[in-house]
């Protein structure tokens, strides 16, 4: 059984076409009735726009196999006073959802990734903050790529502000405790004995979404498809307890190695 990252192992981060041999997966597991759940830190579209998307590009699943962010947003933040930072897409997003964006005195400081962060907006969240605000971010990526360049990750993001003003900071999507749970509870209508020590996740980022994982119990693969040119770049600086347990080009190399051999 599978949990599956979708930016940078489904789909490219460039044209978020589908990356070699992904389609391909996905039909594997639908054949072999393999449990799986395809999770991704989509924050730009509403979590049923992006899921169509997804299928209108070939991916062939159920909506209950998919979770992200915007899906359990509304059980970890309250709807009042936030002040939320990210894409455009990100911020209409919410106010569809209701909640009612505070630039004055916020009790929450929301933030999702985007490539354009400017120093005013920093300044903003640390008064925000250090006036007491909590702070939550919509998941904790290490890198965010885009248009063939690698910016800090939102998870780069949350360590500094915590930094800049001592406080601590809660995460919605991957790889927090309670996203991973939600997704392993979603797995249980697919098969009742899903545990984490019995599921393997595929994704592109190895020291953000692999290394929640890996303290869970979950087996660790890591694709190259993504944020990294290759494995040299990240995992022999990663520590020993968090390294991937295997390394694959993409999800067509993934796909050729399960022919025999169990993953």
């Amino acid at each position: 059984m599978y949990f599956i990252d979708v930016q940078g192992t489904l789909i490219s981060d460039e044209d978020k076409s589908p990356i070699h041999g992904s389609i391909e997966f996905i039909e594997y597991l639908n054949a072999h009735n393999t449990p799986y759940m395809v999770i991704t830190n989509n924050t730009k579209n509403a979590s049923l726009d992006f899921y169509e998307y997804l299928n209108s590009i070939g991916f062939n699943f159920s909506y209950e196999k998919y979770l992200d962010p915007f899906m359990i947003l509304e059980s970890r933040v309250s709807k009042a006073e936030v002040a939320a930072y990210g894409s455009t897409q990100f911020l209409d997003s919410l106010q569809k959802m209701g909640y009612v964006l505070d630039y004055k005195n916020p009790k929450t400081v929301l933030i999702a990734i985007k490539e354009d962060f400017c120093a005013d907006e920093y300044a903003q969240m640390i008064d925000f903050l250090l006036s007491g605000a909590k702070l939550v971010g919509m998941h904790e990526t290490s890198i965010y790529a885009k248009n063939n360049k690698r910016y800090p990750g939102l998870g780069a993001i949350l360590k500094m502000l915590s930094f800049a003003t001592s406080c601590s900071y809660e995460v919605v999507g991957k790889p927090s405790v309670s996203f991973y749970e939600e997704a392993l509870r979603r797995l249980r209508a697919q098969d009742k004995s899903a545990a984490f020590e019995k599921i393997t996740i595929i994704s592109d980022d190895v020291t953000g979404d692999l290394g929640g994982a890996k303290e869970l119990g979950m087996q660790t693969l890591f694709v190259t498809s993504g944020k990294y040119k290759n494995a040299q770049e990240i995992v022999p600086s990663l520590k020993d307890a968090l390294k991937p347990d295997l390394i694959k080009a993409d999800m067509y190399d993934v796909l050729q190695s399960i022919n025999g051999v169990s993953i």
